[in-house]
């Protein structure tokens, strides 16, 4: 909606609904209702005017997207199908941190009115009309930073490092200002504050100088969000004074994953040469192909401004405490608390009340601010010291950020070698954030997987302790199950925990399938039965963590990570296959692979087996791995997220003892394709006498690329491979109850293999869990037997009641009688 500003000509960058040309967006959407092409406005938001016109064609998908403030405007819900309102995000840090800077003082209603005037009289009211309200509870993150190197733009004989061709850069020019807090010092560190930078009629905020220094990298975070001028002078009514402000011309080429930078510093008077992209690799490969090598400057524009003005630098990322804690300050360290999964907190009162369109889904405290690390003396360690556990959990995106925080300190106080590891059940999301700091921190990540014992690895026993050979570990960040086990943790500088991700997912599946039975299951049954050695080997050693992670994103929910698949039962050959893919970076394998579907029994069906009421269990290369799928059907294209991870033959077993029953099977064998960005699998599947084809990528237009390339248009599928195989089986009348009778002998030799491989874990007597299962069924035993004699003694009174009652009564009868 932002092209649909009649207030282009003007100076006023607020969203001003009278400054919204709802007529022409209105026409824009009727003749795309109708099938016509149409022909929307062209903004310039640097010259502030409007620029012409430009076609936006009918889409094949059929569908539209409006974006903006104003969407769900009474002028346009009548054209709208649906209705999303999102709240949250930056606009609730923004408060969140200037009720932090200011106190109690004003209230949120007051704070609102200041900072976002427009939001309660002009926004907020319609947002009350959608049919699905988001509270978006991610701000700001480093899972995907961006990276950068800077230095100046000449050598030292006085020539540029990096000259621009005129027909092919793009210049754009900046006014940066930092406001600082009300009441703050000057010795406030510049995090604290604020940077508004305008561009044109245009504001961006973001909330202080978020950012890490790895070497010569400066990483920083997506964490930028535009405002109105309203809310520049709301701030500065509060109380914020701008303390610098600066201009910056910026003239830049964009490479594909790479961004080359002039930007010249009026007040510095110098040019930087700026290299930055989503990729360390490409941007320290592209340095090194120009010739650049530096020297690298990781300071702020701001920091060399207040330095020319001889301000100290106030803050060198990152904000971590490097002495060493007295005794007397180490006994108000906070003993560590237990990293269970815990049930969703109560919010309190005053959060209540509010209404969803302005309650911050997360606490102050956490949106805000974060602990900083200190150091603790430990005689044991190899350096002496270690770093003081924090006694909080922490979700992924802090614990991220917590995490490369710790490890510079470590560097900085200790020195090389650091070695991290990272602990946590299956699934809980270990792997996603060993990889992430990996490539922040610029090093390798070695999976604990590597170690197991070859003997072990023939039994299938991947969630045994003693499957591992401690004595090839080396010095790497690594993770894994086991990682925080004594006699690993000894070895380590950092210990981070991890819970929750898939594994919490398939908790969750277990009980909502029980619930759809007509059972009640609690989470610590599902833990002893499906995940027999996580409470007796894991969770006791996850307490001890430096850092504890809740990791509450569930991939399963969240089409982010998600796979574009297109099928097809046309035969291609290998020739055409090379031609899609990229021929010097092919690489290919095979994979036999056999898929049990396991479903509780009692769960109501239509009769009908589906893939979305079944837990799929993979068996391949003696590996066991859950196979999650909620899949999207769009047009030819199943959009799936992409989450499988392994699972023990134990999990499965306890799968099993809760009752669920497998009900079908599927054997392959599958010729995968890939590239790097484009995967074609070749599967053939059992009875079947044509193989299918699968192209998958996490990129929708090339995964359409590469079937119109092998000419697969008008043979794709969207049915799932149980479908097709069910279909295949002759008629049954078994079907109906979910086993085939052609199938049935099969699956209950896999029924059997998995229970041979599992059960050893699960019928091991002497095990804590399986004491505690025997010390629950006396206790309900007894609770039972409590019960019915509380029940027989309620009979017992009534009974001794209407008998003493009877007796008085019959005396008083015969003394008046007589």
């Amino acid at each position: 909606m932002e092209d649909y500003r009649t207030g282009a000509d003007g100076d006023d960058g607020s969203s001003d609904v009278d400054a919204i040309d709802f007529g022409t967006l209105v026409c824009n959407l009727q003749d795309l209702v109708k099938g016509k092409d149409t022909m929307m406005p062209l903004v310039d938001f640097q010259e502030k005017k409007h620029t012409g016109w430009r076609q936006l064609k009918v889409s094949s998908s059929g569908v539209v997207i409006v974006d903006g403030a104003y969407a769900l405007h009474s002028t346009l819900r009548s054209l709208l199908d649906i209705r999303v309102a999102v709240v949250g995000g930056v606009h609730f840090s923004l408060l969140s941190k200037v009720q932090h800077d200011i106190g109690d003082s004003c209230s949120l209603d007051y704070l609102i009115d200041s900072i976002f005037p427009l939001f309660r009289k002009h926004i907020e009211p319609d947002l009350h009309h959608a049919q699905i309200r988001i509270d978006n509870s991610f701000v700001c993150s480093f899972r995907e930073p961006y990276y950068k190197l800077k230095c100046k733009n000449e050598s030292s004989d006085g020539k540029k490092l990096y000259s621009f061709e005129q027909n092919k850069a793009e210049t754009e020019n900046f006014i940066e200002m930092y406001l600082r807090p009300p009441f703050a010092s000057e010795e406030m560190k510049i995090d604290d504050w604020i940077k508004v930078r305008q561009s044109g009629i245009r504001y961006y905020l973001s909330l202080g100088d978020q950012r890490i220094v790895d070497k010569y990298f400066i990483i920083r975070p997506k964490a930028e969000f535009e405002v109105g001028r309203t809310t520049l002078g709301g701030l500065l009514a509060l109380g914020y004074s701008v303390v610098v402000s600066f201009k910056r011309t910026c003239t830049s080429v964009n490479r594909d994953q790479l961004l080359i930078v002039a930007e010249t510093i009026d007040t510095l008077n110098k040019t930087f040469l700026v290299l930055k992209g989503p990729s360390r690799k490409i941007v320290a490969a592209e340095a090194s192909k120009l010739g650049i090598k530096g020297p690298w400057i990781t300071k702020s524009y701001l920091e060399m401004i207040l330095e020319s003005k001889g301000v100290p630098r106030l803050n060198t990322p990152p904000p971590v405490f490097s002495t060493l804690l007295t005794e007397s300050q180490e006994k108000k360290i906070a003993a560590p608390k237990p990293i269970c999964v815990s049930a969703e907190k109560i919010r309190n009162l005053y959060e209540l009340m509010q209404p969803w369109t302005r309650s911050p889904p997360k606490k102050l405290e956490q949106e805000y601010v974060l602990a900083k690390w200190q150091f603790i003396p430990d005689s044991s360690s190899r350096s002496n010291i270690q770093l003081a556990p924090l006694p909080d959990s922490y979700d992924l995106d802090r614990g991220l950020l917590l995490s490369v925080q710790a490890i510079q300190a470590l560097l900085e106080n200790k020195g090389y070698p650091v070695i991290v590891g990272i602990g946590g059940p299956s699934g809980s999301g270990k792997t996603s954030l060993a990889q992430k700091m990996a490539n922040i921190i610029g090093c390798e990540v070695i999976s604990l997987e590597s170690y197991y014992k070859p003997e072990q690895v023939r039994d299938y026993k991947y969630d045994d302790y003693s499957s591992l050979d401690i004595d090839l570990l080396t010095e790497v960040i690594f993770e894994g199950v086991y990682t925080l086990h004594p006699d690993i943790r000894k070895l380590l500088d950092f210990w981070i925990a991890v819970v929750g991700g898939v594994h919490s997912h398939l908790i969750a599946r277990i009980q909502r399938d029980k619930s759809r039975a007509g059972f009640s299951i609690s989470q610590t049954e599902i833990m002893t039965t499906v995940f027999p050695l996580f409470q007796q080997y894991i969770e006791p050693h996850l307490v001890h963590a430096h850092l504890k992670v809740q990791n509450d994103f569930d991939p399963v929910l969240s089409p982010e990570s998600s796979l574009f698949v297109l099928k097809s039962r046309k035969q291609v050959t290998y020739q055409d296959i090379l031609e899609v893919l990229d021929a010097s970076k092919v690489c290919s394998s095979v994979q036999n692979f056999t898929d049990v579907y396991l479903r509780l029994a009692g769960v109501p069906s239509n009769g009908q087996l589906t893939e979305g009421e079944c837990i799929r269990v993979r068996i391949c290369e003696g590996r066991f791995a859950l196979l999650i799928r909620e899949p999207i059907r769009e047009g030819n294209f199943i959009i799936q997220p992409k989450v499988d991870f392994d699972i023990s033959a134990s999990t499965v077993s306890g799968l099993l003892k809760l009752g669920y029953q497998a009900v079908a099977y599927i054997e392959a064998s599958a010729v995968i394709y890939q590239d790097g960005k484009i995967l074609i699998e070749v599967d053939h599947l059992q009875g079947m006498a044509i193989p299918y084809l699968q192209i998958k990528g996490t990129n929708k237009d090339m995964v359409s690329s590469a079937g119109s390339a092998l000419s697969l248009h008008g043979s794709y599928t969207t049915k799932s491979y149980l479908q097709i195989i069910l279909e295949s089986l002759p008629a049954d009348d078994n079907v109906s109850v979910g086993i085939h009778n052609q199938q049935a002998a099969r699956i209950q030799e896999l029924v059997e293999f998995i229970q041979s491989q599992g059960g050893s874990f699960n019928s091991d007597s002497s095990s804590p869990m399986r004491e505690m299962s025997s010390t629950d069924s006396v206790l309900d035993d007894m609770q039972s037997r409590i019960r019915k004699l509380e029940r027989w003694n309620t009979v017992n009174m009534v009974l001794w009641t209407i008998l003493l009652s009877a007796i008085v009564g019959y005396s008083l009868y015969q003394k008046k009688r007589h």
